[in-house]
């Protein structure tokens, strides 16, 4: 038993490892992660493994650091914030978004340095980046108009990537619930990347305003129903209906990469990049930090190949 009561499943055996790292959340059932990883390890000879810890048990992992086989972890709900407290450093992405969803060492003064960052911001940028239609450069998406969907964690993630990297502006946020967005607009502002963002309120707003470059939908899959819902929906389709389009990842992969929202974006003529090319750039640069490759030097094609098999096979 945890020290909160809470049963934590029991870990595999190690002793066969060279190196030991987890997935940190609960629930993380249908995570791809330890997968993702797994087949970079297996491609770069490396006697490593990502174990799922499915635990709301901060000290029990806290405890499980310490070992000298730990070189980090992948950090989920709903430990994203509350781990920040119990690291030793924290990069700029991870502050500015305020969350940490990887953990990572470095030596500093003889010592071993625990350290936080963000990911799901690269994920973002080269979910776009790495998908770039043939002939054109990042310059498709700088100083347009961005748009996020949602108001979640993810959608923090997002602002962030469209600002810094892809240069986009003003970005719109659309969502059904307006305090989920006042708090983005506030937290991106207090963290020095908010000035450009604008809530899109209504249809009738949506159709005064330039057509987006870069579309970042992060929410679930379900049809609208409730009155907040449906002007969302309105508010998405007539941004995707206007002349100038352009691409639009949709984050939502599980149990399927199809949704309304992609469904209706590639109707409407837009290049539609799923929700797996985020969660696999952003488990790369994970393991950039952890193997100290870099992103050409880790076998992209093969985490590819892997994630579309296990999405084909949940899918039969």
């Amino acid at each position: 038993m945890a020290s909160n009561g809470e049963k934590v499943n029991t870990l595999p055996d190690t002793s066969h490892l060279e190196g030991v790292n987890y997935l940190f959340g609960h629930p993380i059932a249908h995570s791809l992660s330890p997968l993702l990883h797994q087949t970079v390890y297996d491609n770069l000879g490396l006697k490593w493994s990502q174990i799922p810890l499915d635990s709301t048990d901060i000290p029990n992992f806290l405890g499980l650091t310490k070992d000298p086989k730990f070189y980090g972890a992948s950090v989920t709900m709903p430990h994203k914030v509350a781990i920040i407290p119990h690291l030793d450093e924290i990069t700029q992405e991870g502050k500015d978004i305020g969350a940490c969803n990887t953990i990572f060492f470095k030596e500093k003064d003889g010592k071993r340095i625990m350290c936080g960052t963000n990911t799901d911001c690269f994920g973002v940028r080269d979910a776009f980046l790495q998908n770039l239609p043939a002939g054109t450069d990042q310059e498709l998406y700088r100083g347009r108009p961005g748009l996020v969907i949602g108001g979640g964690g993810a959608c923090r993630s997002a602002v962030y990537a469209l600002h810094k990297w892809l240069g986009a502006g003003p970005i719109y946020i659309v969502n059904r619930d307006v305090s989920e967005v006042e708090a983005v607009l506030s937290d991106c502002k207090k963290a020095g990347f908010g000035d450009s963002l604008m809530h899109v309120k209504s249809a009738e707003q949506a159709k005064t305003l330039a057509a987006p470059g870069a579309i970042v939908a992060c929410i679930p899959n379900f049809p609208p129903k409730t009155a907040e819902e449906i002007e969302a929906r309105k508010v998405i389709e007539i941004f995707l209906k206007k002349d100038e389009k352009g691409a639009i990842l949709e984050m939502c992969y599980h149990p399927t990469p199809f949704t309304e929202i992609a469904e209706i974006s590639k109707k409407e003529g837009w290049q539609v990049i799923l929700g797996t090319e985020a969660m696999i750039y952003q488990g790369l640069e994970q393991d950039r930090h952890w193997t100290g490759k870099g992103l050409a030097d880790l076998p992209s094609k093969q985490v590819h190949h892997a994630i579309a098999q296990a999405l084909a096979a949940h899918q039969k």
